[in-house]
């Protein structure tokens, strides 16, 4: 892979795992040096290592206000700027409204919403004041198709969306660019539950991407030319009923 992210620096919540750590991966190897954001302080160190010194694993709780404010100085303190923001970390919850828990929905809209909103908030200063910087959000294909099954986390990726789409508009005449991926069913821990035979048998009728694919497409967004913005990029598996 050519290295033209090198010299670059990104940060990327929910990396420990999943989306996040398939982008880490392909980031630092298209020379990004990668700041690894997420709660889980022993699957950090344990993903990171293994990538070399210029993965930083840094702690922090999205669901906690007053770690997310002590997030972009120890990015500064750790890796000197921030060119590139993933707001990844995101969870899920489906089934039918009348049997939900919504003390389970709440926790989900803090992660999926407000914590996205709050850790973009915390790097706009920086990347204003150099006037440049991307911001990716992980959204989902059910940010723009109503999923029947599914209407809590569609209703939170239905906000990231009109997020990405107000903020985009806002920041242009500062440098910056924003914009969404926006996946279907992705071979992740927000499916760990699924048993493994229906997992299995997704893959095969080819209902599942993986989160390397995800990875690339970000990697697409972000190596456009400076006058391009990829607003939403939309993936989805070949058979899918989306």
């Amino acid at each position: 892979m050519t290295q033209e992210l090198a010299g670059k620096v990104a940060a990327i919540t929910g990396a420990a795992s999943g989306i996040g750590l398939a982008c880490a991966k392909r980031l630092l190897a298209a020379g990004a040096r990668v700041v690894l954001v997420d709660r889980d302080r022993e699957a950090l160190a344990r993903v990171t290592e293994p990538l070399g010194p210029e993965a930083i694993p840094l702690v922090v709780d999205l669901a906690d206000a007053a770690s997310v404010t002590g997030m972009m100085p120890q990015i500064l303190e750790r890796a000197g700027e921030l060119d590139i923001f993933h707001a990844n970390a995101g969870a899920y919850v489906g089934g039918p409204v009348s049997d939900g828990d919504p003390d389970a929905w709440d926790r989900m809209l803090h992660l999926n919403i407000n914590a996205v909103f709050r850790s973009i908030h915390a790097v706009l200063p920086h990347m204003i004041a150099r006037k440049t910087g991307d911001i990716i959000v992980t959204s989902s294909i059910a940010g723009i198709v109503p999923v029947v099954w599914e209407p809590i986390y569609t209703a939170s990726k239905h906000a990231v969306q009109a997020f990405v789409h107000t903020l985009r508009r806002q920041v242009i005449p500062h440098g910056l660019r924003v914009g969404a991926v926006l996946p279907g069913p992705v071979v992740t821990a927000l499916i760990a539950d699924w048993p493994q035979e229906k997992l299995e048998a997704e893959r095969a009728r080819g209902g599942l991407i993986e989160a390397e694919e995800v990875a690339e497409a970000v990697h697409f967004m972000l190596t456009r030319p400076r006058n391009v913005t990829i607003r939403d990029l939309v993936i989805l598996p070949q058979s899918t009923d989306l």
